[in-house]
């Protein structure tokens, strides 16, 4: 942010499930990169199912906070609902293809008794499961919570621990992991055009030596050749370019769970404020559309009404590091829609927005505007994978499977595959990512 002296991130946030089964966080223990918190065995210990238990202010569009009673109550109601998807895991039927049906069915039976019968309380009751949904689109990274297939959806890992930031920046991670590395190994801004493999590619001129069985082309002409490339590159890429990224093409089974996997994006918009409109110790903003229901339709209308997608804003802590701002987050294609315009379009809209729910006409408008743009940016293409209705843990193995698939082959691994959405339950996470890194050097290592 132009004007902020804090830190803004723009891709991963949190650790997710900050305790020892989690590697992310031994290494930012070990490294002495978390702050105070973060380490308290309560902390720890605490179940959250991935969602941030935080001190929160819940503004109503109707521009009034809302009773956090009346709020709590629902999303109570939504995680039970939630909690009970996973009892589909393995199921040889399950009742609907999709996340979004099932939890849909399962409110439209409880509307009488929501809201204890009363018209206004149950109409309120239904917009917060509305909020409810788009948040979790955004922790599936997904358009829509129908698009989320049903019965593997269980096989997802939520570790216990309050999730918690990186005081210096998710980036002080890698930073430390790489000062181990000699100099001089790691190129960046080096876009890799085509990875050749099969095939019997030797130095140029140079007869003595032998042939490698891979050679990876760059966009700017040079070439490396290899015996084996882990490629970490995300699914949204290789659903664009897989078929003359790899050469030959991918075998059939390989290219078909890379189509049927799910990838899409969540966004951030920082927004950064002279004077805060927030109380100190707030770290959660919500937002609920008080005529939305979860049973109607969302409108396909993304010009008039893309805003509508934002869950909340994040408050960053603390001010004395970040300044006075707020991070929104905004998912599926309302996000994507949002990449297009302009920032003072975003900015503008913001302001309205925040107007609107605080039912301050005159709340100063934001001084910066700074937002991610995952789906335009070229090298991910999204955010991070789910698996999709029609898909299913299975096809995230056979991502991971390594080339040629005869273990026989007298040139094996050639093709090795990581990146979060080659890992079965823990994909979508930095830490999932961070695991099947390891799991892929580990081959080799064993080879």
């Amino acid at each position: 942010l132009p004007a902020a002296s804090g830190l803004a991130e723009m891709g991963a946030h949190w650790i997710h499930g900050p305790s020892p089964g989690n590697p992310v966080f031994r290494l930012a223990t070990r490294y002495g990169l978390l702050g105070p918190e973060a380490a308290r065995e309560e902390n720890q210990r605490a179940e959250v199912g991935g969602h941030p238990p935080l001190p929160t202010a819940i503004y109503g569009s109707s521009g009034r906070t809302l009773s956090p009673q009346a709020v709590s109550e629902a999303h109570d109601l939504f995680d039970t609902l939630l909690a009970s998807t996973r009892a589909f895991l393995g199921a040889k039927e399950p009742p609907v293809p999709s996340v979004g049906q099932y939890l849909r069915a399962e409110i439209a039976r409880r509307v009488p008794a929501l809201g204890g019968g009363e018209e206004e309380a149950r109409r309120l009751q239904l917009a917060v499961l509305a909020a409810c949904l788009k948040l979790e689109c955004c922790i599936s990274g997904t358009h829509s919570m129908d698009l989320v297939a049903l019965e593997p959806f269980g096989e997802y890992i939520s570790l216990p621990g309050l999730d918690c930031t990186f005081p210096g920046g998710y980036s002080s991670l890698p930073d430390r992991m790489l000062s181990a590395l000699p100099e001089g190994v790691l190129l960046l801004n080096k876009a890799v055009k085509t990875i050749w493999w099969r095939g019997s590619f030797r130095e140029e001129g140079d007869d003595s030596a032998r042939d490698f069985p891979v050679r990876v082309e760059c966009e700017d002409g040079d070439a490396f050749l290899a015996d084996h490339v882990i490629v970490t590159v995300p699914l949204g890429f290789l659903k664009e370019h897989h078929q003359d990224f790899f050469q030959p093409p991918l075998p059939e089974q390989k290219a078909e769970a890379i189509h049927r996997l799910g990838f899409g994006t969540n966004n951030k918009i920082f927004l950064e404020f002279e004077r805060p409109f927030w109380e100190p110790h707030q770290q959660l903003i919500q937002v609920v559309w008080e005529d939305e229901s979860p049973l109607e339709e969302p409108s396909a209308d993304l010009e008039a009404n893309w805003f509508k997608k934002l869950v909340g804003f994040v408050i960053l802590q603390p001010p004395e590091q970040h300044g006075h701002v707020l991070c929104g987050f905004i998912a599926g294609k309302e996000s994507e829609y949002m990449e297009t315009l302009s920032d003072a379009e975003v900015l503008g809209t913001m302001t309205r927005v925040l107007r609107t729910l605080t039912g301050n006409p005159r709340l100063p408008a934001p001084r910066a505007v700074l937002r991610s743009r995952w789906h335009s940016a070229p090298y991910t293409r999204g955010s991070y994978s789910y698996v999709a209705v029609g898909s299913s843990g299975d096809d995230i193995d056979v991502l991971a499977q390594p080339l040629p698939e005869d273990p026989e082959d007298p040139r094996p691994l050639q093709l090795l595959f990581a990146g979060e959405a080659t890992h079965r339950t823990f994909y979508s996470t930095t830490h999932g990512a961070l695991l099947s890194g390891w799991r892929e050097a580990e081959r080799l290592n064993q080879l």
